[in-house]
């Protein structure tokens, strides 16, 4: 019995240094272990407004949802679950938008107590930087510059919404959706997302910018606050203002042009408020899934720009998910350098290496190809047009959140296959790649080159 006792310690002892030995896969294995008792805990009765316990696959759905900060849903947030409900939600979405690793640290940190190497290895993983190399003094800064934004973002939206719902409502909504903006989750308790306040400067900007500075990545800021000048940023985060700017202006342009039409759903909107509703939706539509229009009224043009934005998503480092703007910009570069038929692709002064643009080429493949398969197999399990199916699945995948209003009617293989792909939208394809042990080992073995013609 003693010996089955110690091979059983032995065992266990063994798989949690391969584990944490190997940060993608504790990372992969965290965020399903959190979705799994998120949703097993979801699913009892006492969080229901009803008093009724809730379908598991559902249960798991909206956990996998809030932890990874995608915020879609099958059932109506506000009316389906009570406050036990909302507050385990939004605690979810807090660990998501931190990450399982970056919370878990925090307590040892509290206690004064030391980061082991193996952990220090994980956060770099979490955090998606390159160097050990001042880590705590990162993480520090990611943990007050997170609880100060959410703060003030919700002292903001208190100035409105304690005056309509009373000071404890009032408090609570500013809070939860302050911290669901600046996470990009795109849970809200008001029933149908900002669109009864469309109109209401404070409420959009307030969300806009924390949904922004949400998505620019903790490094990115972190490097802003330091260095105070454009000029002395680094190339990945100038890379990261350009790209994120670009898009937001395009897609509030585009979003104005195209549903200022007849029948679009900034037709009978005033200039002032169609630019802000359209500003609304570009930066939305990238890494949240708050809403300031009817999704489901949109012109089919529409709707096929803000999957691209969808696809395209945050920041690396983020709380965003997609593709990354980083590397939707180097693809870019590397496509002018081709065309213009350089040998490198270069930006400010600077060239980037060819293993960052294999890495970028790859993610890219991976996840497109993801992407399609999952539509593919949705178009033929659900009766539901391909191009709101598209939405659907871009929107989890990028773990933006938005919908055309199809998420609660999905069967249950449909509603397992969107609860996949937010999950693999939140940790990414190469991580998981990385954590199955897919990652090759250096070859020292330079084969001929091959011709191979193309274009």
């Amino acid at each position: 019995m003693t010996n089955i006792r110690k091979n059983k310690e032995n065992f266990l002892e063994k798989l949690s240094d391969k584990i944490t030995s190997n940060p993608p896969l504790y990372l992969t294995l965290g965020f399903a272990i959190l979705i799994l008792i998120g949703g097993f805990i979801l699913s009892l009765p006492i969080f229901t407004r009803t008093g009724e316990s809730t379908n598991l696959i559902d249960s798991i759905f909206v956990a996998a949802s809030a932890s990874c900060v995608t915020g879609l849903t099958t059932v109506n947030t506000a009316e389906h679950w009570n406050s036990y409900g909302h507050l385990l939600i939004l605690f979810l979405i807090q660990i998501g938008g931190l990450g399982v690793m970056t919370l878990a640290t925090l307590f040892p940190l509290l206690l004064r107590k030391k980061i082991g190497l193996k952990s220090r290895q994980i956060l770099k993983e979490q955090l998606n930087i390159d160097t050990l190399q001042g880590i705590m003094k990162l993480f520090r800064y990611v943990l007050v510059f997170t609880f100060l934004v959410e703060f003030l973002g919700a002292f903001l939206l208190s100035l409105r919404f304690v005056p309509i719902f009373g000071m404890a409502k009032g408090w609570w909504y500013s809070i939860f959706h302050s911290i669901s903006a600046f996470c990009n989750a795109g849970f809200d308790l008001l029933g149908d997302s900002i669109y009864p306040y469309r109109n209401d400067n404070l409420i959009n900007v307030t969300l806009m910018s924390l949904v922004v500075i949400g998505g620019l990545g903790f490094m990115v800021t972190a490097e802003f606050f330091r260095k105070r000048s454009f000029k002395k940023l680094s190339v990945h985060a100038k890379l990261v203002f350009i790209i994120s700017a670009f898009l937001i202006v395009i897609g509030t342009l585009a979003f104005y042009l195209i549903e200022r039409q007849v029948g679009g759903v900034l037709y009978k909107e005033g200039f002032k408020n169609s630019i802000m509703q359209s500003a609304f939706q570009s930066i939305s539509a990238r890494t949240a899934g708050f809403y300031s229009v009817k999704l489901n009224q949109m012109h089919d043009t529409s709707v096929l720009f803000l999957i691209v934005l969808m696809v395209i998503g945050g920041s690396p480092g983020s709380t965003a998910g997609g593709l990354k703007t980083t590397t939707f910009g180097v693809l870019v570069l590397s496509t002018i350098s081709i065309f213009k038929e350089e040998d490198e692709v270069t930006i400010f002064n600077k060239h980037i290496d060819s293993k960052t643009i294999r890495k970028a080429l790859a993610i890219i493949m991976v996840y497109l190809g993801l992407i399609f398969f999952v539509i593919f197999i949705l178009s033929i399990s659900e009766n539901f047009k391909v191009l709101d199916i598209s939405y659907e699945v871009a929107s989890a995948f990028g773990t933006v959140g938005a919908s055309r209003g199809i998420t609660g009617d999905f069967s249950n293989i449909g509603k397992i296959l969107i609860t996949l792909s937010m999950y693999l939208g939140r940790i990414g394809p190469m991580t998981m790649a990385y954590s199955i042990g897919l990652k090759s080992k250096t070859k020292y073995i330079r084969y001929p080159e091959a011709n191979i013609s193309i274009g």
